[in-house]
């Protein structure tokens, strides 16, 4: 009866190791990337916090130029300032009717990005949800906008979750602020000024005319019922002179 020498199976273990071990890293694929956001000592009702937002690059061929950012409910555009510099370099910031977008100059392909926006108050809530969309140079769009209750992804950490921060509870106290001011627009005034007198409309200057026609008219009507008296009462007189000379 034959024996394994313990050599050879030593050699059959380690074999079928190192296959198995390759079969694992092939299975797992390369590490998914993601977009995040973070904010230290975040709590509901905070003023003024700092928010930090980055972003992994996925493509292998092409640099990042834009990400947008859908605000959650209870956070506008207004609420939103960023300042020079609190991204990648000459990236610019822009406020959407649904949030906002930081973009620029593509960066070098693989590069993540990283920036900061200030929000003037976090909403009262237990957590928020900034959906995400991230463009490429060559036009692809990464959607980083899976919630908790609707990823789809394999299980391995493949899916596009939106970014999540977490908020603690709001400190004793805290109020919500009135909300941000928005601009109106501007309108001209309608009462005139001092150096620039009011222009009468068509039909204030119909009025006025017609009543100057109607003060010429009620002093010439006396006027000539007075001379037509005068006149008359003259011819009268005349009239009687004759008579009595006549007899």
């Amino acid at each position: 009866m034959s024996r394994t020498h313990p050599a050879t199976t030593a050699r059959r273990l380690g074999a079928l190791t190192a296959v198995a071990l390759a079969a694992t890293v092939a299975l797992a694929g390369p590490a998914a990337a993601h977009a995040d956001v973070e904010a230290e000592g975040a709590r509901a009702l905070a003023q003024n916090v700092e928010l930090t937002f980055s972003a992994e690059s996925e493509s292998s061929s092409a640099g990042i130029t834009k990400l947008e950012v859908i605000l959650p409910e209870g956070i506008t555009p207004a609420d939103i300032t960023y300042k020079e510099g609190s991204g990648p370099d000459g990236w610019k910031f822009a406020p959407t009717e649904r949030g906002y977008t930081v973009s620029g100059e593509k960066l070098p392909v693989g590069e993540d990005v990283e920036y900061v926006v200030t929000v003037r108050q976090l909403p009262d809530v237990k957590s928020l949800a900034f959906k995400t969309l991230q463009s490429y140079s060559d036009g692809k769009i990464d959607r980083w906008i899976e919630l908790e209750e609707e990823e789809s992804g394999d299980g391995h950490g493949h899916g596009h979750p939106a970014p999540r921060l977490d908020l603690k509870a709001a400190a004793p106290g805290a109020e919500p602020v009135s909300p941000t001011p928005t601009q109106e627009p501007t309108t001209a005034s309608e009462e005139p000024t001092e150096s620039q007198p009011a222009t009468p409309t068509p039909s204030a200057q119909a009025a006025a005319d017609s009543t100057e026609e109607d003060d010429g008219m009620s002093l010439a009507l006396p006027l000539g019922i007075a001379a037509a008296v005068l006149a008359l009462g003259g011819a009268a007189w005349w009239l009687k002179g004759r008579r009595t000379g006549s007899a």
